[in-house]
């Protein structure tokens, strides 16, 4: 009896692990979907990810004029979304700290080329183009 409880209970929690999953997965996706999203991606608080441009994803992205890009930080650790190079701030737009699972979003009513940084991790570095 005890062995069968062990067996129904060990195939339980695998079931709720994979529903998370597959929902975070969802999420994600969702989020890829949309041509005007850029997730900070996890570990991008450590060096490394420059190196595949994954810092941010994508690393460079495309808008209309008006558009509204928005950040979502996936890492567990904080970042900001800061316009310019990371020893030229330009003051165009910046996020503050933006926390775990927290979003920062600006509307891109120029033209022209947005270079933005995480002022916390030098190495992210991201652009927008807005056409």
């Amino acid at each position: 009896m005890i062995l069968i409880l062990s067996v129904v209970v060990i195939i339980l929690a695998g079931v709720i692990v994979t529903i998370s999953l597959e929902s975070n997965v969802t999420e994600s996706d969702n989020f890829m979907a949309d041509q005007r999203t850029v997730l900070i991606t996890v570990s991008s608080s450590r060096p490394g990810c420059e190196a595949t441009n994954t810092c941010y994803v994508p690393a460079e992205i495309t808008a209309s004029s008006g558009e509204i890009i928005t950040w979502v930080n996936e890492d567990s650790a904080f970042h900001t979304v800061t316009s310019g190079y990371y020893d030229t701030y330009d003051g165009i737009f910046d996020s503050g700290q933006l926390d775990p699972a927290e979003k920062f979003s600006y509307s891109f009513d120029e033209t022209g080329s947005f270079h933005y940084y995480c002022k916390l991790h030098p190495w992210m570095e991201g652009m927008v183009v807005v056409k």
